[in-house]
């Protein structure tokens, strides 16, 4: 029987895809220790087992999440939405008490023209505090563990290696990618995922094993950690995250996250820089809320913030996940470490490790984060333009302040304020949110009062004269 030259084409292409396709034996490097390379791991060594696949993992992680300070750091705020918490619970990733440093039930909004306290519009305080690593410098010795580090213990449970080295160089050999690191060690793996985020110059390398990798652009953010008693604490801050929208140049926003022996200062602006920084603490507003003279600040940093990739977050056997490939504006990265990591994972065990694979069956979920994002950019930019106006920002505050004491109001501001801070929805549908009948109606009536001057404010300037 003769064989045809379209049949002799198939074969031939089939072989080729049975070499991007993971088999018995197959060897697979991630690179970062961190949420994005445990999730990837995770359902890879899940999904492995359940089709009876036998893989060798090998996750690169340099640092030890049992470690405080800058040893054991992962540049993070570390707020986790009540959305994510049930998701996670659902793939059988339960947090366990101690990973959980305090359980926020609200949010308190700061303005220069007052305060609202913001409830879960879902009645759900789930959403938790926590550390990444094991904590800031001087939490050597309270009672913290690791976001990071359980995930870790999680996958090396299911088999994964833990190799504590820092990667060197990477480059192609025989059509399959080659780590070095250590002192001339080295090893080759059919697919290497890429995980060690935007702060790690791993991802620099990546270029000679692509070809034409670029690194996501980034802006700076900052992370102070003050000390005081959870105590002291909890009288100040109470179970809930401080946010602020100020009327400062240069200035998104800042949260203050309460951690047991700890509080957690996040900025977010462009490009931050230490009298940005300063003229924060000192606003105000701030001072009122947080007296930062009081508690002093052990640990800082500024961390590079992903903005968004400038390529597609993949090649043939080499795959980014996480913060070093696409990942949600300034909201939610451990949220978008889970999404991508499973999906990176899934097409790895089910479909095979080409780029063409990553792009039938990553792209699209990092695709649907691309796009949410360029709302984002859109609801910030709208953000910024209402906050830096003292009109609007009374609307804002007096229209979420109505919704918090009408009992059965619809809590349109309460809702989008909530979504923006937590990361508990997508920019879509915030946005979508935005376009509501009731949205639009209660904002221009906010609109109107606040054009009016507040009775107390106009009686206090008649006293004056």
């Amino acid at each position: 029987m003769h064989r045809s030259v379209a049949d002799s084409f198939s074969d031939f292409v089939e072989d080729e895809n049975k070499d991007f396709t993971l088999k018995d034996g197959s060897r697979i490097a991630v690179v970062g220790g961190g949420p994005a390379g445990s999730f990837f791991a995770y359902f890879l060594l899940k999904m492995a087992q359940a089709i009876d696949l036998d893989i060798g993992v090998d996750i690169f992680e340099p640092r030890s999440f049992k470690y405080c300070g800058p040893a054991g750091c992962n540049h993070c705020g570390g707020v986790v939405s009540e959305s994510l918490v049930q998701t996670l619970a659902a793939e059988g990733i339960v947090l366990p008490r101690g990973v959980v440093q305090r359980g926020v039930e609200s949010y308190v909004v700061h303005m220069d023209v007052g305060d609202v306290s913001i409830e879960s519009p879902v009645q759900e305080r789930r959403i938790a505090a926590l550390y990444r690593g094991n904590g800031p410098r001087e939490g050597c010795d309270a009672t913290l563990e690791s976001f990071d580090g359980y995930l870790q213990d999680m996958v090396v449970g299911l088999g994964a290696n833990i190799v504590p080295e820092l990667i060197t160089g990477a480059e192609t050999r025989d059509k399959r990618p080659f780590l070095k690191y250590g002192d001339g060690k080295g090893g080759q793996y059919d697919l290497v995922a890429m995980a060690a985020g935007v702060n790690s110059n791993i991802i620099n390398m990546l270029n000679d094993l692509t070809g034409d990798y670029q690194p996501p652009k980034t802006t700076r953010g900052y992370i102070c950690e003050f000390h005081s008693t959870p105590e002291e604490i909890l009288r100040i801050l109470g179970r809930a995250v401080h946010v602020f929208l100020l009327d400062i140049p240069r200035f998104e926003f800042a949260a203050i996250i309460p951690k047991g022996p700890f509080v957690t200062v996040v900025m977010v602006g462009d490009d931050l820089d230490q009298e940005l920084v300063h003229t924060f603490l000192n606003d105000p507003v701030v001072r009122r809320t947080f007296p930062t003279n009081e508690t002093p600040c052990v640990c800082s940093c500024s961390p590079l913030i992903n903005l968004g990739a400038r390529k597609r977050p993949y090649g043939d056997r080499v795959v980014m996940v996480g913060d070093s490939g696409i990942t949600r504006l300034y909201k939610d990265g451990i949220g978008a470490a889970f999404r991508t990591g499973k999906a990176a994972a899934t097409s790895a065990i089910f479909h095979g490790v080409s780029a063409k694979d990553f792009e039938k069956h990553y792209w699209p979920t990092c695709k649907r984060i691309v796009n949410d994002n360029r709302v984002g950019k859109v609801m910030f930019a709208t953000n910024t333009i209402m906050k830096n106006s003292r009109i609007t920002r009374k609307a804002m505050l007096r229209m979420a302040q109505k919704e918090q004491l009408k009992k059965g109001a619809r809590p349109h501001m309460s809702t989008l304020l909530w979504n923006m801070f937590t990361g508990s929805a997508p920019y879509v549908e915030m946005f979508r949110g935005t376009l509501r009948p009731g949205f639009i109606y209660n904002l221009l009536l906010s609109l109107g009062s606040a054009l009016v001057p507040d009775r107390q404010h106009t009686r206090t300037e008649k006293k004056v004269a």
